[in-house]
């Protein structure tokens, strides 16, 4: 397999294309990037190729992008690329794969299935960790119930931390002041509504206890109701604690009421990421929820139930390892079936999970890399859930 990935200079392109590098089903791993000089220093250390592309050039990239197999896109923001990107690697007739973080183009991709189906090019997007993981996460809780009527996946934007910190505004940062200065879509009432974002949001979380998250403008309530169209209720939650929500709050107003630009609301957010604490691992501090999780809530055997699935092994404590690395596991998965999909609607769970496993820290064993609480269970059974399904939601227990 020959896999061009666009945008290979990037931290996340950087950390898919070392996993795709390593592996042996692939033939040669191309990266692709404005930047020829960090392209060629990346693709060296990889034993690669690299390729100068401006992905506004369309005519270019299609005929890249019919060089090879596989065309992993990891450009952002995708509001601005996503879409172009996939209608030009569907043209050439090859299969795609990316992280799309947006629900504004996350539709309009969505639309271009057809097209795909007729160019026999199997396109998955948002396979990364929200989304990607989380809609694996989620659709493992839905099938556990007979009936799901509300689903609502959550991650925690501490651990979202770049590899390298930087005081000039990234792809990320300007996608999440995209996302608190517009009306997101959510499920209410089995339809797709735009309301404020940030809004505080309480969820019980079987075996945990109540956790409190804010609705942030993410692809899933979009991906979710695309496959499960009975859903009643979903969101997507980000989860900090008030100091970072607030300043967040602040941006987007002041971008809604014109008193500044996005493009000046993005500077200040990145000098905000970095006076953060730079360990991952002080987002546990004083935070109910698990970092990465969906929960699912309906029937079950007649019954009222909610299931919790977190993820319990994680490939890695910054934002690059934690999409890339599901974004490659994604990518050697390819499931050939033409159209435009997310992940929920063509990985199994248990076959995914069980893929990334070997890739998360410590090599841990397939069967603890998803936690399953139930709010059918005893205390006792979920205790269990949690103490033996790993260190990360053993210690969000014992910290509730």
């Amino acid at each position: 397999m020959r896999v061009l990935v666009l945008g290979g200079a990037g931290e996340i392109g950087r950390a898919a294309g070392r996993m795709l590098a390593a592996h042996e089903d692939v033939e040669q791993v191309v990266i692709g990037d404005l930047s020829e000089s960090n392209a060629r220093a990346v693709a060296e250390a990889l034993g690669g190729q690299a390729r100068q592309i401006d992905v506004t050039d369309r005519d270019r990239l299609v005929a890249l992008a019919r060089e090879h197999d596989i065309v992993v896109n990891t450009v952002g923001p995708y509001f601005r690329f996503g879409p172009g990107i996939l209608s030009a690697v569907i043209e050439a007739g090859r299969d795609y794969v990316d992280v799309c973080d947006d629900p504004a183009p996350t539709a309009t991709m969505l639309a271009m299935h057809e097209q795909a189906v007729a160019n026999g090019v199997t396109a998955v997007i948002g396979m990364g960790a929200s989304p990607g993981v989380a809609n694996l996460l989620a659709r493992q809780a839905i099938t556990g119930l007979d009936r799901a009527a509300a689903v609502v996946t959550g991650w925690n934007l501490l651990m979202a931390q770049p590899a390298q910190r930087s005081w000039q505004p990234s792809a990320a940062i300007v996608h999440g002041i995209e996302q608190v200065s517009t009306p997101i879509p959510v499920i209410r009432g089995n339809e797709q509504v735009r309301e404020k974002p940030l809004t505080k949001t309480t969820v019980d979380y079987p075996g945990i206890g109540s956790g409190t998250g804010w609705t942030f403008g993410h692809p899933e309530p979009v991906t979710l109701f695309h496959t499960y169209p009975g859903l009643v209720d979903c969101v997507n939650l980000a989860v900090a604690p008030p100091h970072v929500i607030g300043p967040l709050t602040a941006l987007g107003t002041a971008v809604r009421s014109g008193f500044l630009s996005r493009a000046r609301a993005a500077a200040v957010a990145a000098i905000v990421e970095n006076l953060l604490p730079s360990s991952p691992l002080a987002a546990l501090d004083n935070c109910a929820l698990p970092p990465l999780f969906a929960t699912a809530t309906g029937t079950l055997d007649g019954e009222p139930a909610t299931i919790g699935c977190a993820l319990g092994q994680f490939p890695g404590l910054t934002m690059a390892e934690a999409t890339g690395i599901p974004l490659a596991v994604g990518t050697l998965l390819n499931p050939k079936q033409p159209g435009v999909h997310p992940p929920e609607a063509v990985f199994d769970p248990e076959e995914f999970f069980r893929a990334l496993a070997p890739h998360c820290l410590g090599n841990p064993r397939p069967e603890s890399m998803v936690v399953t609480t139930n709010s059918q269970w005893s205390p006792e059974r979920n205790a269990r859930a949690l103490d033996t399904g790993s260190l990360v939601t053993a210690l969000l227990r014992h910290q509730g």
